[in-house]
């Protein structure tokens, strides 16, 4: 079966470079408008079952694009940052020094204080993959930078040391096509979601999108 990912649209945290984590941040204006130019690639139509993070961030993206309330996944959440969420790359660096480095360059082990591993995130990623029943129409997942790269790591067999294979872009959908036991091959990286928003194509406008957030 396909499945496709794509990171939620921006929030004021990101904005500032903040890492979010866990933190339940809401899209910001500018967010919700960039979201609002997103579409599909025309070949992938419905039926499609759009499944999100349990994060507000995710679920108003997948709101907004798909015009209805997506399936949580509880698995699809965000890298837990621990102490760090709320901080800034500059300011850890600057606060940790060589230590921040060190623990940086243990790749899927790294683990920021009261938080988790990018290869934890990988392992319950890959255990939602095996999960999915690949009978079922297309799934489109919105989801997270560290998700995203939990897929990158999965699929290109990446330990996360030295420079990943392909660059993550935003406003991108990577696609996939998913066997049974959760096996993945890549069918494109970075596939653009932009476009203009045109008279005859307007953008979608979910009912009171902020209602639906948990």
């Amino acid at each position: 079966m396909l499945i496709a990912f794509l990171r939620h649209a921006s929030t004021a945290w990101n904005a500032a470079g903040r890492m979010q984590g866990h933190r339940d941040i809401e899209l910001d204006a500018a967010g919700r408008a960039e979201a609002m130019t997103w579409r599909l690639p025309a070949d992938l139509h419905e039926p499609i079952e759009w499944i999100s993070s349990p994060l507000a961030r995710a679920i108003e993206t997948a709101a907004i694009v798909s015009g209805r309330r997506p399936r949580v996944a509880p698995a699809l959440i965000e890298m837990d940052w621990g102490d760090w969420e709320g901080a800034r790359l500059d300011e850890l660096e600057a606060g940790y020094g060589d230590a921040f480095v060190a623990n940086a360059r243990r790749g899927l082990d790294f683990r920021p204080p009261g938080g988790e591993s990018p290869r934890e995130v990988m392992i319950r990623v890959a255990r939602w993959l095996a999960s999915v029943d690949t009978r079922g129409p297309p799934i489109v997942a919105v989801a997270h930078n560290g998700v995203l790269r939990a897929l990158l790591a999965i699929a290109a067999d990446w330990d996360m040391t030295g420079k990943p294979p392909v660059k993550l872009r935003p406003a991108t959908l990577h696609r996939f096509v998913l066997a049974s036991g959760g096996k993945l091959a890549v069918v494109g990286w970075n596939v653009p979601l932009a476009v203009a928003i045109s008279a005859s194509r307007p953008a979608r406008q979910p009912s009171a999108p902020s209602k639906a957030l948990p």
